[in-house]
């Protein structure tokens, strides 16, 4: 009968710490690291070793002892996914372990990368060293890498008054009253809204001013599912509407109606916010909703 396997654990350990020289070659470059900087070995053939070497792992040749700072960015040539790191790795987040060319150096740096996903380190992808607040001289002083910053997410707002004059005001101060304006062109016959002083295909003025009826035809509209507080919810439609009796749609949101049912061709009316509550404003229309009539076939 085969005897069971005598087992007998081992543990390696110096509490104190393991103490080794450095030797010059490498000493000068955990200095450098000190100091926040990156140096490579110059060999007799040029090469620029990162990090640097006493000796030519390819020909064998002593390097020439010239040091050459270089990066401190580089370019990722290869990198290995760790999705779920270890004690004693170097981030406790997802992060890669990469082969990294920095600028001016002829031998590539193991070193970890930061990055949002596997897909956001493919080769090529550039990378900056992220330094330890207090560099003691170990190549753990480059906390790890992080990609080039190649976008910028800022809040945008912009502020300014707009003063209405001429038919825009006048136009508004119809919608106040709960009634839409329009321009007729006695030339090209056309019908404009919003209210114009001039055709803007034939150039003629536009003397005549027509009140036209808040109903109307949706010509094109757009599913929207970003939230906009004029919207009644999201996702929610904008549409052209094409009064009738115009020539010309305007642009306006459907409401009470869901946004998978909107399709052009409907008819809609617009849906007015109480009297007491309007202003020269086209807020006092809340949106357009449909009337139930039969869809219009659009030419």
């Amino acid at each position: 009968m085969p005897s069971d396997p005598l087992v007998a654990q081992h543990v390696l350990e110096f509490p104190g710490g393991y103490t080794r020289t450095t030797g010059p070659v490498i000493g000068r470059f955990l200095s450098e690291l000190r100091a926040r900087r990156i140096v490579g070995v110059r060999t007799a053939e040029g090469r620029v070793l990162v990090p640097p070497l006493e000796y030519d792992p390819a020909t064998g040749e002593p390097v020439t002892g010239e040091y050459v700072e270089v990066g401190p960015a580089g370019t990722v040539t290869t990198s290995a996914w760790v999705d779920e790191p270890l004690d004693g790795h170097p981030l406790d987040r997802p992060f890669a372990w990469a082969l990294i060319r920095l600028d001016g150096a002829g031998t590539d740096l193991l070193h970890a990368v930061e990055a949002e996903n596997p897909k956001a380190l493919a080769p090529g992808t550039r990378v900056w060293p992220v330094w330890r607040d207090s560099p003691t001289g170990h190549i753990t002083d480059i906390s790890h890498f992080a990609p080039e910053v190649t976008k910028i997410v800022s809040g945008v707002r912009a502020e300014y008054r707009l003063q209405a004059g001429g038919a825009l005001r006048v136009f508004l101060e119809g919608v106040e009253r709960g009634v839409l304006l329009g321009s007729r062109c006695e030339q090209c016959e056309k019908v404009y809204v919003p209210l114009r002083l001039a055709c803007p295909e034939c150039g003629n003025n536009l003397p005549d001013t027509l009140e036209l009826p808040d109903t109307g035809t949706i010509t094109t509209f757009a599913i929207n599912n970003l939230p906009d507080p004029r919207a009644p919810e999201v996702p929610f439609v904008s549409a052209y509407i094409l009064l009738d009796g115009a020539d010309i749609p305007m642009i306006a949101l459907i409401g009470d109606v869901p946004a998978h049912e909107v399709r052009q061709g409907m008819r809609v009316r617009a849906v007015w916010v109480p009297e007491s509550e309007r202003t020269a404003s086209m807020a006092n229309i809340r949106w357009f909703a449909p009337t139930g009539e039969p869809d219009v076939e659009l030419a």
